[in-house]
């Protein structure tokens, strides 16, 4: 894979919170962004407003939540966490169309971008990065 190929896969595979919100003003019906962070709850108490929050660990046990009509937006923690990436891998091998938020919610929250509280879940507290 050469650097033209590299970087056209890696922009096809992730959007940027500031493309994903201008996309996503543009289009709403477009899209359907999932937080898939596994790990305590306190820790995952805050979400990006408008997201559902299908931890990893329950991806394929709550597959039928996932619209197949939709573009699959997923996040996790931050640039360092591959729990998206992992969330991705098994939705695409179903047939999803599927992307990464480029920096999690740690990217996302340093923008001042919308959050709210997330409904609470019985996830175990190990993270799964």
């Amino acid at each position: 894979m050469n650097a033209l190929e590299y970087f056209n896969a890696r922009l096809e595979a992730t959007i940027s919170p500031m493309d994903y919100m201008r996309s996503n003003q543009a289009n709403p019906e477009k899209y359907f962004l999932i937080d898939v962070r596994n790990g305590p709850e306190h820790l995952r108490n805050v979400t990006i407003q408008g997201t559902a929050v299908i931890p990893e660990q329950e991806i394929v046990n709550r597959i039928n939540e996932i619209p197949k009509d939709k573009e699959i937006i997923l996040f996790c923690w931050d640039v360092w966490c591959n729990t998206a990436a992992k969330a991705a891998k098994s939705l695409l091998e179903k047939g999803y169309n599927v992307k990464e938020l480029t920096g999690g919610i740690a990217a996302w929250k340093e923008m001042n971008f919308p959050v709210t509280t997330a409904v609470q879940d019985n996830v175990a507290d190990n993270c799964g990065c």
